[in-house]
């Protein structure tokens, strides 16, 4: 038996704990630059704010329902993700935290310890929101799968509270539930898939359920078989406690204003990079290559438009900062064109593998004092916070950087930003 917890509105959430006036109001959460609408509350998907919705077209429509726009804060939500798979670790020894706002928990053997599996998941939920302040839905069902179709019963189905257990369900009141669901709302079934499928006349879950998984295969491969063994109830997709090493890594992200001179470009890249490798070391990897990529704004269609990436391959694998934003600084200088509005760049580290297995260049000495100067680097910045030490080449007013004029503090992770109660 598996069951997946699910956070509502994740980012309001979070930004409603701290922010208590927020309650009850249309509130939405901004990507990078303010540009659009990527998390939003209940009451502003009532007042049809589409996800991905530009902010500069919402503007009116804010002004008129009073809605409330928030810079994305990441560090605040990153930390709240983590209390709460604290929390989550309490119910069962087997997470697999999937997405920020979303884990999996394996609740073989966990039974005895409760008169059901319902009673389970509205001891989660309230556990949840007491210790974090984070409202969730629980799905519980015996395939991974079927778990995120519960999940998503419970969320949208006010019979349920916020906890559903698919096997506490008849048979006839599972399949008129499957019946009521899209095709679309299974995990793993992407829009072409789905669109397919209505051709072929298969358009809600219970359809799905009823197609032979072999003739599933014949149209669409094997893991859309393997997703319909899952939604008969055969469990075929294991429990990932241990998150697979990443195939690689990128960074970027857009400019605050249009970027014209390669001495801005090269503090952004330089950032980038630094950051970019920040994370291989993190994960324990290296890597042998780097691509390095700028674009100006499509959507400009004044503008003379360029875009181009380079790779570049390094010597030896490494995780040294100080190599990996040379060799992005080195694509770059060679893919810069003067003459462009450039709206974004950033970097891709390459081959990533093990850092204890690396390969050795046979043309150059291996640097021994890489891994302790990077040590000092990471641990310097973990104590103090980031970016307290790096690279010059990154730059000190960085003026190019993401505009952020909705952000709220960083309440839970500097010290400087702690909310104040006053009484």
């Amino acid at each position: 038996m598996y069951a997946l917890v699910d956070a509502n509105n994740f980012y309001v959430s979070c930004e409603r704990i701290f922010q208590p006036k927020l309650e009850g109001r249309p509130v939405i959460v901004l990507s990078n630059n303010d540009g659009c609408a990527i998390a939003r509350s209940n009451e502003a998907k009532a007042l049809g704010i589409p996800m991905g919705a530009p902010w500069f077209k919402l503007k009116s429509i804010a002004e008129k329902h009073g809605i409330v726009a928030l810079s994305s804060n990441y560090a605040l939500y990153g930390d709240m993700s983590n209390r709460v798979t604290s929390v989550l670790r309490l119910f069962s020894p087997r997470v697999e935290v999937y997405s920020i706002d979303e884990s999996f928990l394996q609740l073989d053997g966990l039974i005895g310890l409760w008169p059901t599996y319902g009673d389970l998941g509205h001891a989660i939920r309230e556990r949840v929101k007491m210790w974090t302040g984070i409202p969730v839905g629980v799905g519980i069902a015996p395939t991974k799968t079927l778990a995120k179709l519960a999940n998503h019963l419970a969320k949208k189905r006010p019979e349920f509270h916020g906890v559903c257990d698919l096997n506490a369900l008849t048979r006839e009141e599972r399949r008129s539930y499957y019946i009521s669901l899209d095709v679309s709302d299974i995990w793993g079934v992407g829009r072409r898939t789905a669109e397919k499928l209505h051709r072929l006349g298969i358009t809600n879950v219970d359809a799905f359920r009823l197609t032979s998984p072999k003739y599933l295969r014949e149209q669409f491969g094997v893991v859309v078989e393997r997703t319909a063994c899952e939604v008969r109830g055969i469990s075929c997709i294991e429990l990932e406690e241990v998150a697979p090493a990443k195939q690689q890594i990128v960074s970027s992200r857009s400019f605050g204003y249009m970027v014209t001179s390669l001495h801005e470009l090269v503090e952004a890249v330089s950032t980038y990079a630094g950051r970019a490798a920040e994370k291989l070391r993190k994960g324990g990897q290296v890597c042998t290559g780097v691509h390095v990529f700028v674009e100006t704004n499509p959507f400009r269609e004044q503008d003379a438009q360029y875009s181009n990436g380079m790779n570049v391959s390094l010597a030896e694998s490494t995780d040294d900062s100080r190599r990996i934003v040379a060799a992005a600084l080195y694509g770059l200088k060679r893919i810069y064109r003067d003459g462009y509005l450039y709206k974004k760049a950033g970097v891709m580290l390459l081959n990533l593998g093990s850092a204890d297995v690396r390969q050795a260049s046979l043309l150059f000495q291996h640097d021994d004092r890489s891994e302790k100067v990077m040590s000092v680097l990471d641990s310097i910045n973990g104590k103090f916070g980031r970016n307290t030490m790096f690279l010059g080449s990154s730059g000190i007013e960085q003026s190019w950087a993401a505009v952020f004029e909705h952000k709220t503090p960083k309440y839970t992770s500097r010290w400087d930003e702690l909310p104040v109660a006053s009484a």
